[in-house]
């Protein structure tokens, strides 16, 4: 019941916050079946993985993945190409992709599985360098790249916000990132770039009020998550 009333104060919060709608992505990164099954019992109807080896625990063929029909599983952690076929095999959309060589091996690795998936391409708006992302000035190339695979539908971009409580370096970053969409959009075709995605915990309400159209949310949902050693693929701040 928690999980449910967190979600749908969260709902609320957004429809008065954005100017239209805001689909929320449950961050289930470290969470256990129950409260993935509780917060699909409430109306989550995406998932957020950030490691490709706790995705698999939890939503390799059958379990989970099999029980909840209609739920879609995102990467939206850092995606090392070595793990790309994994990848394929688990996820409905990549929000990480930040280089042509990555999206490549996507791309081979859907056309061996004989699917296609959908794709954000992540962007490091702020420019801090222990961030993930590629440039600014480098997004209209990959997007172009990433437009002429076949097996990779561009859906639109992705970025996180400097973790701070300067909330105009929060907003600046989301008013980049939305200003970069628009200008994409223009060059290679509104059609590639319907998602943004972009707000996490702390940060959703200003992202909706900046132009989000997807927000990256675990402990608003869940409550705060267990501590674990830092490992693997990771996603920079706590969504």
């Amino acid at each position: 019941m928690e999980i449910a009333a967190r979600l749908e104060a969260i709902r609320r919060e957004l429809a008065a916050a954005a100017a239209g709608p805001v689909e929320i992505v449950a961050v289930t990164k470290t969470r256990g079946e129950e409260e993935i099954r509780a917060a699909a019992a409430a109306g989550a109807r995406i998932l957020g993985e950030n490691r490709v080896e706790e995705a698999e625990a939890n939503f390799a063929a059958g379990g989970l993945r099999a029980e909840l029909q209609g739920v879609e599983l995102h990467m939206i952690g850092h995606l090392q190409s070595k793990k790309a076929k994994r990848a394929v095999a688990l996820f409905d959309c990549i929000q990480s992709v930040d280089s042509l060589s990555l999206a490549q091996e996507l791309d081979k690795r859907c056309a061996e599985a004989g699917r296609a998936i959908d794709v954000l391409i992540e962007v490091n708006v702020s420019g801090e360098e222990r961030k993930y992302g590629v440039r600014p000035v480098d997004a209209a190339a990959l997007a172009r790249g990433v437009i002429a695979l076949p097996r990779l539908h561009l859906k639109g971009l992705m970025t996180m916000a400097p973790f701070t409580d300067d909330e105009e370096a929060i907003r600046a970053t989301f008013r980049g990132l939305r200003g970069l969409r628009d200008s994409l959009a223009g060059m290679c075709g509104a059609q590639h770039f319907p998602v943004l995605s972009m707000g996490m915990t702390n940060d959703y309400r200003i992202a909706a009020a900046e132009g989000s159209t997807m927000v990256r949310i675990g402990t608003a949902i869940f409550g705060p998550r267990p501590a674990r050693p830092a490992a693997g693929e990771h996603g920079g701040a706590t969504p």
